[in-house]
């Protein structure tokens, strides 16, 4: 099989009840994370052929976006994520016929609501990774 259709993907916030989510309602489209790692430039004079050196050095869990048929009603609740200092638990579910789910803590960077004279009203989400992505395959292993 060449690819997986998206539709059914779901964006879920943990609930109280420690690893219970909750879809949010709404959501057009969602890019995960693009997780990436520093190159540590560790060129020296003596370098070989004078060609340069990296090293790994910190990966990043990168960003969130969720785009919303926005509701006031359904998602103005998600506004209270963006006073809360510490990380929320989040996960991205994929749809059945892909199975598994990557979970990940973020903090909430911004809530861009748009209302356009001949469109309907919209909001993009951004969340910040902190840490590291636990990536679930869905087979259970």
């Amino acid at each position: 099989m060449a690819g997986f259709d998206a539709f059914g993907t779901t964006f879920e916030r943990e609930s109280l009840t420690p690893g219970t989510y909750t879809a949010v309602a709404h959501v057009n489209d969602i890019t995960p994370p693009g997780i990436e790692r520093e190159a540590l430039d560790v060129t020296a004079h003596d370098s070989p052929d004078q060609w340069a050196e990296f090293i790994g050095g910190i990966k990043n869990g990168g960003e969130v976006s969720i785009t919303l048929h926005y509701d006031p009603a359904a998602h103005d609740t998600l506004l209270a994520d963006l006073d809360v200092k510490d990380p929320v638990n989040y996960q991205i579910s994929w749809p059945a016929a892909v199975g598994g789910s990557w979970q990940f803590a973020a903090v909430m960077t911004g809530f861009a609501p748009a209302a356009p004279h001949d469109d309907k009203l919209t909001a993009e989400v951004t969340y910040q990774v902190s840490g590291k992505p636990t990536f679930d395959d869905g087979s259970g292993a």
